[in-house]
């Protein structure tokens, strides 16, 4: 189709992916960067987003369009572009054929909806990120099994692991482990209570040649039991990273989980298995979590300070990177919230 041909919505999609896609493509190329986010809701009439995946040695690329779900008005917008409408947009924004795009609605839900599948299509890809490879499905999951907005956290972690241990709790497809390995980690336990995700887990080990049992350690649990039984054995982690999902009400778990209501138990039982001189890194995609740090405390003192609790009569530090954190690639600068908690002087 023309670009004239287009709606005034979907023309207006076409220009703004033409402009990004300048300048992204520009800085994929800079820092080494095979999987990004094209477009990020840019407009407010046009809840999309577009994640572009250009899959090793081949150099081919993909696209993920997916459609957020409107806000409920009592008069249907006739002015909004459809989603095929939009597909061929971006086609020919990019100069790709339809066959190389994956298109996908995301609705509001809770729990482990968005792992679902939605097709079975199959359609795998490697991607290339640092040092590492990934394998990750384009067609049948909302989530292509490599989250892109938390890149730079993955990298921090690749150029601190050296020598470290390391624990990736709800770890999913393990990327975070993958890069520790690759980069010198000493060994590295993921834990989740997914099957599915953990030979997908696998798989992106093996890819790397990373998947020896003596360094490279998987189970299968729920996080929370797996905490507490490491933290009676006294196992200790150089670094520990905690990406939990909202809500899950999984019934191979034996309580539901909901970040808003559990996080601070859940960062007491990390801080249990934690080294002297370990790092927590501690994600959520939760709006409306309140962390404060003082509610971490066992031992309330406001002379503590503000960024700081103590636990255990060990004194800890918190420090927020969010925005640090999330890429340029993202323009909704709340996609995630992060925050780093290490061990300060003995209490």
């Amino acid at each position: 189709m023309n670009s004239s041909e287009y709606s005034q919505q979907a023309a207006l999609f076409y220009n703004r992916l033409v402009k990004r896609y300048k300048h992204l493509k520009k800085y994929a190329r800079r820092l080494n960067i095979f999987a990004y986010r094209l477009y990020d809701k840019d407009i407010p009439e046009i809840p999309v987003s577009v994640d572009l995946y250009i899959e090793d040695i081949t150099g081919v690329l993909f696209a993920v369009l997916t459609e957020y779900e409107r806000p409920i008005r009592k008069k249907e917008d006739k002015r909004a572009a459809s989603l095929s409408e939009l597909a061929e947009a971006l086609c020919d924004a990019l100069q790709i054929p339809t066959a190389q795009v994956y298109q996908k609605c995301r609705k509001r839900q809770r729990g482990e909806a968005q792992y679902e599948k939605i097709a079975d299509s199959e359609k795998r890809i490697i991607v290339r990120e640092g040092k590492c490879r990934f394998l990750v499905n384009i067609s049948d999951y909302l989530d292509t099994g490599l989250f892109l907005d938390h890149r730079p956290a993955r990298l921090a972690v690749a150029d601190s692991a050296a020598g470290k241990s390391v624990l990736n709790l709800f770890c999913y497809t393990a990327s975070f482990s993958v890069h520790a390995l690759v980069n010198g980690a000493r060994w590295v336990c993921s834990v989740d209570l997914s099957k599915n995700y953990l030979q997908w887990a696998y798989k992106n080990a093996q890819l790397n040649g990373v998947a020896d049992p003596n360094r490279c350690i998987f189970v299968q649990s729920d996080v929370r039991l797996f905490l507490e039984q490491a933290a009676k054995r006294k196992e200790r982690w150089d670094i520990i990273i905690c990406d939990p999902p909202t809500f899950s009400n999984s019934k191979r778990a034996p309580q539901f989980f909901d970040v808003n209501r559990h996080w601070q138990d859940l960062i007491r039982s990390c801080c249990k298995v934690l080294s002297a001189e370990g790092v927590l890194y501690f994600s959520t995609n939760s709006r409306t979590l309140r962390f404060n740090a003082a509610e971490l405390s066992d031992r309330p003192d406001r002379s503590i300070g503000e960024n700081k609790f103590v636990y255990h009569n060990m004194l800890f530090i918190v420090q927020d990177i969010s925005a640090q954190s999330i890429p340029e690639d993202f323009r909704n600068k709340k996609i995630h919230r992060l925050w780093k908690i290490s061990h300060s002087t003995p209490f």
